[in-house]
């Protein structure tokens, strides 16, 4: 689904989104990726939200977020809350929505100037 125009502010903005994969500055990507307004990491995860694991969130608790969004692919999956009570206990706030709405909403808290990061599973 294509929901935005291109972004020349050099922030990393989500264009669109679907089973082929995310667009962001033109670019497609295809697997899993943590985005952030200045970065784009493509190694990151596991291919559906029931291998996600410790290490995933704290790749993105690595990144310094003020707030994380979890896009856990087709639907909403939340993860078992051991998985990220260590988020909670450093008061980083997190969402988990499925992959549209994760993209979605990143892009708002991007537009609000949030310290956001995103980690995006595949549709």
């Amino acid at each position: 689904m294509r929901f935005t125009e291109p972004d020349d502010s050099g922030r990393n903005l989500v264009q669109a989104y679907g089973p082929a994969g995310i667009r962001i500055g033109g670019r497609t990507y295809g697997g899993a990726l943590i985005l952030t307004p200045g970065r784009i990491i493509t190694d990151w995860g596991p291919r559906d939200a029931a291998g996600l694991g410790p290490e995933h969130l704290q790749a993105l608790l690595d990144l310094d977020p003020e707030l994380i969004v979890l896009g856990t692919g087709a639907v909403q999956v939340f993860p078992a809350p051991s998985l990220y009570r260590v988020l909670t206990a450093q008061r980083i706030g997190i969402e988990v929505m499925d992959t549209g709405a994760a993209c979605r909403t990143y892009n708002i808290l991007l537009a609000e100037g949030r310290r956001v990061v995103a980690g995006l599973l595949p549709l």
